[in-house]
């Protein structure tokens, strides 16, 4: 018999700055990590090809999202270029309540409204570049920006990496694998605490200790 207790699950939050790993260690987590499953972002633009409802977006159209807000079914949301994206609160507590743990993608003040509507949940792992200039050099090596356009990149990132000590823990992106255990050691600490374990008592009690 498996003694593995029931348990809440975590929200992770990766922040990082463009070009500092945050997709690419985001898909070794998924890979490797069974019982995470990242959070699915409404969207009021359309569809791309190739995307499908409810796996890459929930698209909705302005006044639906709107509604979203007024009712408080959304978890974060900011509007960008006209366009509004945010996190509906429904999937991601049901998630929660059933154990699987939920990968956000977002930016640091999309973590900061996370963490503010689940205070008890959040655990947010900011990844630094080694340094601005292999940040640059990875940025520039896309190699369809034009030089003003990494110069915005690298404005962004600064602003994006300015806002670390928002972050639980920070790890620096310089060994992709390392990084990777990195974060997988955060989550399964997190997933330990006694607070996420309601089962622990009456397991405790069984073994003949109050």
């Amino acid at each position: 018999m498996s003694n593995e207790m029931p348990r809440r699950g975590v929200c992770l939050v990766l922040c990082a700055a463009s070009g500092a790993g945050k997709s690419s260690v985001s898909r070794a987590l998924l890979q490797s990590e069974k019982a995470l499953k990242l959070s699915v972002s409404a969207t009021t633009r359309a569809p791309r090809p190739g995307e499908d409802e409810g796996i890459h977006y929930f698209f909705k159209d302005i006044p639906e999202f709107q509604r979203m807000i007024a009712a408080g079914e959304l978890l974060e949301w900011a509007e960008v270029f006209g366009r509004y994206y945010g996190t509906p609160r429904a999937a991601v507590e049901q998630a929660l309540a059933s154990g699987h743990d939920v990968l956000f993608d977002i930016d640091w003040q999309g973590h900061l409204k996370l963490r503010a509507a689940l205070p008890d949940d959040v655990v947010c792992v900011h990844l630094l570049p080694p340094s601005l200039g292999e940040l640059e050099r990875r940025l520039g090596a896309r190699g369809q920006d034009s030089e003003a356009e990494v110069a915005k990149r690298m404005a962004a990132a600064r602003d994006e990496i300015a806002h670390w000590t928002d972050a639980d823990h920070v790890l620096i992106n310089d060994d992709f694998a390392a990084t990777v255990e990195g974060v997988r050691s955060i989550l399964a600490a997190a997933r330990t605490t006694r607070a996420r374990q309601p089962g622990l008592a009456a397991f405790v009690a069984t073994l003949g200790t109050p």
